[in-house]
């Protein structure tokens, strides 16, 4: 059992020396850059899976664990990064992650086969683990509250920038290079962030408490219990019991990891967030998001190289009008957020979204309609710029500083739990229907499996209903408290 260290276990965040003035800017480009980093990482491969597939002789399952790997990796170990974070500082904790990621990305690079590939990008997904939650805290951290939400904007910006337009730097990058350049273009970035980092953000400390390694051990096997076995259910059977041990397993490990959470002293997800509904939809709304539209993601960027005949630098290109456009709406969503709440803009997104993947299921055909593509992608990239940010804000919007870690920490792993999960389901789905990679073969399968991340989008706008109606203004808050703070007589 975890015990909690006596020696110091502060109430507040305390930074190692007195604040410096730091602008704005900097701050953000310090916390944003890794962070984009690990967000590209996400899905640049997926422009060069028919690529990693013809020379590394993968198989669809393997093609699905060049991701997964990645994508569970670093949703289980980032509430243990935001622990070590708290305990050791977290800006020393995001440092060792840009090095993990960056030496693991060196390691993809040089990968001769399959298995080395998945190896090393699970170690990758490690690295990730310490800088998506990480870089959001220590932003918040950097900035005053009146500036916090166009900072939190921009960071939302970033980061769905860097998930969006993966497929399009994989693209350029394979075309122009190799498949290992796509890794090798992490490393002189890593190095780079470090005296950035140095420079811009301050560190800071949580409360040092004992990390919950059980917590950690619990739910990630549980979660990759689940994902083996919807990958491997079409091609074992259903009801094999390999598929089946494996599912259940994995629900038995993820109820053992509630109630072990439940008993901890240190928790690694502190259930009492939960109480909190707009903590609790927006995660709902988070995971589910991440499944419909990743998932979607995964089998469009492959359709437009299979069926189309577009090389991955031409598939990455013909999503623009898609994958630019969070890079402008998610800033501005963060603007506005606080005036009108977040449950409009997020539901506004996700309706977006689940029209314009819907729409994209409608069209799909052997004979490539660009231009019937065009309105779908802008519709599901504007959706995608409404939904994260906002979802961010709503997140933390009545979090104190010191949860603002595990919170934020809590909504990307359910985002990456979403990830995975919707990219093995849709992949199950597609080859459940007898999908190949001959245009035929790919367009009767990819119809069901994108209706599918369609109708996850059109649940999570449901979802989305349930946030808080009003004004999310944690800023006025912070500042009404800090007033009261100093209008209260002096202790003697």
């Amino acid at each position: 059992m975890a015990i909690t260290d006596t020696r110091s276990a502060p109430t507040a965040d305390r930074p190692t020396r007195p604040a410096r003035r730091i602008p704005v800017w900097l701050a953000i480009v310090a916390a944003s850059v890794p962070m984009f980093m690990a967000s590209l990482d996400n899905l640049v491969v997926t422009s060069a899976l028919p690529v990693l597939g013809r020379e590394l002789d993968a198989s669809i399952e393997q093609l699905q664990w060049f991701i997964n790997a990645y994508t569970l990796s670093f949703a289980a170990f980032m509430l243990l990064a935001v622990a070590l974070g708290d305990r050791y500082g977290r800006r020393t904790v995001f440092l060792a992650g840009i090095g993990v990621f960056t030496a693991a990305s060196a390691l993809c690079a040089v990968a001769l086969e399959p298995g080395m590939l998945i190896a090393a990008r699970a170690l990758q997904g490690v690295g990730a683990a310490a800088l998506m939650p990480l870089s959001l805290t220590l932003l918040v951290g950097s900035v005053s509250a009146r500036l916090r939400p166009l900072a939190i904007g921009i960071w939302g910006g970033v980061a769905g920038l860097g998930v969006a337009t993966g497929p399009l730097i994989g693209g350029a990058v394979i075309e122009g290079f190799s498949w290992e350049a796509i890794f090798w273009l992490n490393v002189p970035i890593g190095i780079l962030s470090v005296p950035l980092v140095l420079l811009a953000l301050p560190n800071s400390f949580g409360a040092r408490l004992r990390a919950d390694v059980v917590g950690v051990l619990l739910a990630g096997l549980g979660v990759l219990g689940l994902v083996f076995g919807i990958v491997r259910g079409n091609d074992a059977g259903w009801s094999s019991l390999e598929v089946a041990g494996a599912l259940a397993a994995g629900a038995v490990l993820l109820v053992a990891f509630v109630l072990w959470e439940r008993r901890v002293p240190n928790p690694l997800l502190p259930l009492r967030l939960f109480r909190d509904r707009s903590f609790t939809v927006a995660n709902i709304v988070g995971l589910t998001f991440s499944f419909g539209i990743f998932g979607s993601v995964f089998i469009l960027i492959q359709y437009l190289q299979i069926v189309g005949g577009a090389t991955p630098l031409e598939a990455g290109v013909m999503t623009m009008p898609w994958t630019l456009a969070p890079m402008v709406i998610a800033p501005l969503a963060g603007l506005i957020a606080p005036r009108v709440g977040t449950r409009l803009l997020i539901v506004a997104g996700l309706v977006l979204q689940a029209v314009g993947v819907g729409w994209l299921a409608a069209v799909m055909s052997t004979t490539l309609d660009y231009g019937a593509l065009v309105p779908a992608f802008v519709f599901a990239g504007v959706g995608m710029g409404l939904v994260f940010a906002p979802s961010s804000t709503a997140v933390l919007a009545n979090m104190s500083s010191d949860d603002n870690a595990k919170a934020s920490g809590t909504n990307s792993t359910l985002r990456e739990i979403g990830v995975a999960l919707g990219i093995a389901v849709l992949t199950a789905v597609f080859t459940g229907a007898g999908g190949s990679f001959t245009p035929d073969g790919y367009v009767d399968a990819a119809i069901p499996a994108i209706a599918v991340g369609a109708g996850a989008l059109a649940l999570a706008a449901v979802v989305a209903l349930f946030l808080p109606v009003g004004r999310d203004r944690p800023a006025a808050r912070d500042l009404r408290a800090a007033r009261d703070l100093r209008a209260a007589p002096a202790a003697p």
